[in-house]
């Protein structure tokens, strides 16, 4: 049987604002619910919403769209209802719930941040407080195992893989450099020393890593790095908690342009970044002003900043 009225978008009614109706409009859907005449009830609480859309007359509206499966209609109420003023704290921990489910886990931590600013006691808001902190860990885990296995495959995709001339693949393959990692340990000054290797084939190589943001000899560069990357992040683990510097930057959640850019480094956590130089990251290909500030900003908002050169 299908809903009544359920394709109607809540507070489109053209309907004037009046309390008086809205409260004998909500009564009614009260007396409904207890007949078990759900799909009257949903109309008045409907009726009730459009004519005054309060916290209780929403959180009623969207526990019964829930009951009639419009899952989408319940969400969408109980957002209306959280976002008044001092909205019922169970219409809070039910949209923690929904958001648990989709997944956003920011969100749902947000409302359950509201419920216990007001009630740090709550015992439902405590419990689920810990299943969206797991799991929220368990996203930026996985975000990062995802981010370093992409990284590593794209290393090891074979040179042949890459739209070459015959003469570049076979100087390639005849100096052994089988990989894109092994390209990276390579320089320009070794690639046009072997013989048949010219200007032609080294330009078409370099437009072909950069445009992966990535050059030749940068794999050498990485022992330097990594010693001066680790020295850095030692110094800040005297004042920086070790949780922070060792979180991946998956949770960071930043745009596609900035992650790209980090992979290209091969930076995996909040501590490998902090211990970059802006230099550093605008050296990466596509790599501008925008995602520099934005990472700024992260790194700001957990106490840190980029390394910075002496």
């Amino acid at each position: 049987m299908p809903t009544p009225g359920l394709d109607t978008v809540i507070g489109d009614s053209t309907a004037t604002r009046d309390p008086k109706a809205a409260s004998e409009r909500f009564a009614k859907g009260l007396d409904a619910e207890r007949n078990g005449d759900r799909w009257t009830a949903l109309e008045h609480f409907r009726a009730a919403c459009d004519r005054d859309p309060t916290a209780q007359h929403l959180f009623k509206l969207s526990f019964m769209l829930d009951l009639a499966g419009d899952e989408d209609g319940a969400f969408d109420a109980l957002q209306r209802a959280c976002a008044l003023p001092e909205p019922p704290v169970n219409a809070l921990i039910n949209l923690a719930v929904l958001h648990e489910d989709r997944g956003e886990m920011h969100q749902a931590e947000r409302c359950l941040r509201k419920v216990l600013d007001a009630k740090p006691m709550h015992s439902r808001a405590r419990l689920f407080m810990k299943d969206v902190s797991a799991g929220k860990q368990s996203l930026y885990d996985e975000g990062g195992e995802r981010d370093e296995a992409r990284s590593k495959a794209e290393l090891d995709t074979p040179v042949t893989d890459f739209e070459l001339s015959v003469r570049s693949r076979n100087c390639l393959k005849k100096m052994n450099i089988r990989t894109l990692r092994d390209l990276l340990m390579i320089t320009k000054a070794e690639l046009l020393s072997y013989k048949n290797f010219g200007e032609t084939s080294l330009t078409e190589i370099e437009n072909m890593l950069a445009q992966r943001g990535l050059r030749l000899g940068q794999g050498l560069d990485q022992g330097y790095v990594a010693r001066a990357a680790k020295e850095y992040i030692d110094s800040l683990a005297e004042r920086v908690d070790a949780s922070i510097l060792n979180r991946p930057v998956a949770s960071l959640e930043l745009s596609v342009r900035a992650r790209r850019a980090l992979q290209m480094l091969g930076v995996m956590s909040v501590g490998e970044l902090a211990a970059r130089t802006e230099a550093e990251l605008m050296g990466v290909k596509n790599f501008g002003q925008n995602s520099l500030d934005e990472i700024k900003r992260k790194l700001v908002d957990l106490g840190l900043s980029l390394r910075e050169l002496d």
